[in-house]
């Protein structure tokens, strides 16, 4: 049988596709079970700010929270001085900033919080005044 260029191709394709689809995790690895993988919708489903991290932000600052730039320029969140005042993290994060998409219509005020919260007290931040959800709160009802 001769299957031409097209349909060794197409094979090919459809079997990659088949893997990469496949339900099969490496044991260990993954969501834990009360925590869907991946967000589905309009609004994220993660609750942490590690998960929030993980599955929001660190396509674009980088798992160890330091930035990148390349195809496009992405900031740094370690050790930054701007992320001392809580509400501008907080503010950035519903409205977004620049080339940063807002993200308040995605999450909840606790979600925010939890976020927030977990980029001003890792990567070399060391802000220990926690996010309350009164605080995202009351960023939400200011304007931008």
């Amino acid at each position: 049988m001769m299957w031409g260029r097209f349909g060794i191709v197409a094979a090919g394709t459809s079997a990659a596709l088949l893997l990469l689809s496949s339900p099969v995790r490496a044991q260990g690895t993954g969501p834990s079970a009360s925590e869907p993988a991946l967000s589905i919708g309009p609004r994220f489903v993660e609750t942490s700010g590690e998960a929030l991290f993980a599955s929001v932000c660190q396509s674009c600052h980088m798992p160890d929270g330091k930035g990148a730039t390349g195809a496009g320029s992405y900031p740094s969140l370690a050790g930054k001085s701007r992320l001392e005042s809580s509400a501008y993290p907080i503010a950035v994060v519903i409205n977004g900033q620049r080339g940063m998409p807002p993200f308040g219509a995605m999450m909840s005020d606790d979600q925010v919080a939890a976020v927030v919260n977990y980029v001003r007290t890792h990567f070399g931040n060391r802000y220990q005044d926690a996010v309350a959800v009164e605080d995202v709160r009351a960023v939400r009802r200011q304007k931008p």
